[in-house]
């Protein structure tokens, strides 16, 4: 019967952007849907402080690029826009240690690090990955002085990034397409590569992947959220969207589609699963969803200096430059925003208080060492120039732990909820992350003679951890008592589903997942057929 796509895709993402443009080459009829707007360069937040095109809050008139979730157990920083989290990601790209692919939650009887390695050169080649950051500032040198403080200076290392670094400011016809992508910038250091790259040199997947997927027909439908994904009884599905942040013209619109790939990001994603199972519309999903939701179990910490040391310039570089391995399961990376960008790093920094306390004897440890030192304390705490005098640390696991969602009703809407999953619990703080930082603060301070302290998160004080690496509840796995998705990104009972980002992704790969995540959604797509021809992957037998 005639629908009206092959395909249609639910998010532009990394998983997304893939879909688009493979399955565009395959001969498919693409059509994305993207709750978020499109963005050229200029259209991006100065700094975070203008705050309608930095975060997303669509009912309250705020289209940016930075989405916040909250759960009772983490609070998640994730993207919104044409193109994803790769709008506001710190274009870090490192494969995943071999501990990642050896995890028990994988499909058994597939050598995975195997079998993604051409999947994930395609995906370096494609994000126009640069092996090593180049440059070597003050935040470089403290990093590397930390590592060596902590015993651990051998696992120091330049991180792969994501940015066109080029003739700073010279614009340029494409470098990586062979002229077929669009014209280039050369990256100019400014620091604001997670508010939104103005310059044009960030790799986003509107560089890359989408830019090519649709100069080979793919269409990206802007500003409308998928709301409904059911079978449909003539065949295929019936995808329905609104248009994002309504309130009362919603404009819902219904289109008929022969196949779907969810690539909504692990919470988009998720939440679909969850509401579509829920309301019968695609009854055969797992009860599988939901669990194995992984935070990357990570913290994200920091250390900051009382003002501005007069050489440091910490703002200056692109957005993650450096890491080192605290232990052989945790990793420390820098973290950095751009001159002016105060308001996400400085708002959420509070006191570095002890983790192995009750959420009561946090608050107590945070009050007193805000009595003994109140104008250390206010100055430290201040968001002026904070981005210019504070080094964040993003700290990633590979430990073996998780969280399971659930759907909840809460004023008359089901959300998501959750609890404690299976491994490890989920960590409430992490001791390595407070050891790294001590560590960052001591060379901070040696370096410049300014007063610098570590410090901690506002939610980490009440127990929820930040990680900007939300992952799982819809894994990937060898039978539907296991996952959501087979081998092949096909969900288990609905095969003309697909999952393609994080949500498939099964284990902590204790790095930035965006490279993983591409590998994963290249290797789904280069087993699909040509349209027209035969399929030769294996049907399902769960």
């Amino acid at each position: 019967m005639p629908y009206d796509e092959d395909v249609v895709i639910v998010g532009s993402g990394f998983g997304g952007s893939v879909a688009a443009l493979r399955l565009s080459e395959k001969g498919y009829r693409v059509r994305v849907f993207e709750a978020g707007r499109r963005f050229e360069d200029h259209d991006f937040a100065k700094t975070s402080w203008d705050v309608r095109r930095y975060l997303w809050a669509p009912r309250l008139g705020c289209f940016g690029v930075q989405r916040i979730h909250r759960l009772p157990h983490v609070m998640i920083l994730a993207g919104a826009g044409v193109g994803g989290g790769s709008l506001n990601y710190a274009n870090t790209l490192y494969e995943p240690p071999p501990t990642f692919f050896a995890d028990r939650n994988w499909p058994a009887g597939v050598d995975w690090q195997g079998e993604l390695a051409p999947h994930y050169a395609t995906a370096t080649r494609m994000l126009g990955v640069v092996d090593e950051y180049p440059h070597t500032g003050p935040v470089e040198r403290i990093m590397a002085g930390a590592a060596q403080d902590l015993g651990v200076g051998d696992t120091f290392r330049r991180a792969p990034v994501g940015v066109f670094l080029g003739m700073p400011g010279v614009r340029v016809p494409d470098p990586f397409f062979d002229g077929e992508g669009p014209d280039r910038t050369g990256c100019t250091l400014c620091g604001n590569c997670m508010i939104g790259c103005r310059v044009g040199a960030k790799n986003t997947l509107v560089k890359n992947y989408l830019a090519l997927a649709e100069r080979r027909g793919a269409r990206i439908d802007e500003m409308r959220t998928v709301v409904d994904v059911r079978e449909d009884p003539r065949g295929g599905f019936l995808v329905t969207t609104e248009r994002s942040g309504a309130w009362l013209r919603r404009r819902r619109q219904t289109v008929q589609a022969e196949q779907v790939v969810l690539a909504a990001g692990t919470w988009g994603t998720q939440q679909l699963l969850h509401r579509m199972r829920a309301s019968g519309a695609l009854p055969r999903i797992s009860d599988a969803v939901g669990q194995i939701t992984r935070t990357n179990s990570e913290a994200l910490d920091g250390a900051v200096a009382t003002r501005v040391p007069d050489a440091a310039g910490y703002a200056h570089g692109v957005a993650i430059t450096t890491s080192f391995h605290v232990d052989e399961r945790t990793h420390v990376e820098n973290v950095r925003y751009g001159p002016g960008s105060n308001l996400m790093g400085g708002a959420l920094a509070t006191v570095l208080v002890p983790g192995d306390q009750s959420v009561a004897g946090r608050l107590v440890s945070l009050i007193g060492a805000l009595a003994r030192h109140p104008l250390r304390q206010l100055r430290l705490a201040g968001l002026h120039r904070w981005s210019e005098r504070g080094i964040i640390a993003l700290v990633m696991q590979t430990a073996d732990n998780s969280l399971t969602l659930s759907l909840r009703r809460r004023f008359g809407r089901d959300v998501l909820t959750s609890r404690q999953g299976h491994g490890e619990p989920n960590p409430s703080h992490l001791p390595e992350a407070h050891r790294a930082v001590a560590a960052i603060a001591r060379r901070m301070q040696q370096e410049t003679g300014v007063r610098t302290e570590p410090r901690g998160s506002w939610p980490e004080v009440f127990g929820i951890p930040l990680t900007a690496h939300f992952l799982g509840g819809a894994v990937i796995s060898e039978s539907p008592d296991r996952g959501v998705v087979d081998p092949w990104n096909r969900v288990w009972g609905h095969p003309g589903i697909h999952v393609v980002d994080g949500a498939a992704v099964p284990a902590n790969p204790g790095v930035n997942p965006s490279l993983t995540i591409t590998a994963l959604a290249e290797r789904a797509f280069a087993h699909w057929p040509r349209r027209g021809h035969e399929d030769r992957r294996p049907p399902q037998m769960g």
